[in-house]
């Protein structure tokens, strides 16, 4: 299971209705924004997505990164913000260079996705218990 295999549960995870959503904020259409979350999968940091391939014991890191089903409160909220916040700027310009997207679409695009991506990483990590 590699990035592909990542790139399509976000996909999922995601559904139509929130990838025209993302189409909308990006100013694309489905396909744009489609091709935006591949992008922005392939862009993240090794060490997160890492963690929703790696055995159990190597996934145990990412046990605050919304192990609550994505944003919840208390630290593992603050924590996940906390990462977002570090790797949005750089993933923004990965993906803005990668797709042609103005960055600042894209970051505001990313706000919406990042959490979705983290919830899926999440499950998987769970899937492998």
């Amino acid at each position: 299971m590699g990035d592909e295999a990542l790139q399509k549960d976000v996909l999922d995870e995601l559904g139509e209705d929130r990838i025209q959503e993302l189409a909308g904020e990006l100013g694309t259409d489905a396909d744009g924004a489609t091709r935006m979350v591949r992008e922005t999968v392939a862009a993240l940091p090794e060490e997160l997505t890492r963690e929703a391939t790696a055995t159990p014991a190597g996934a145990a890191g990412l046990g605050g990164l919304g192990g609550l089903g994505g944003l919840g409160g208390g630290l593992g909220g603050g924590l996940m913000s906390g990462v977002l916040g570090k790797i949005t700027g750089p993933v923004a310009e990965a993906v803005a260079k990668r797709t042609g997207l103005p960055v600042a679409q894209v970051s505001r695009a990313l706000e919406l996705l990042l959490p979705v991506v983290m919830t899926t990483i999440a499950k998987r990590r769970g899937r492998k218990r």
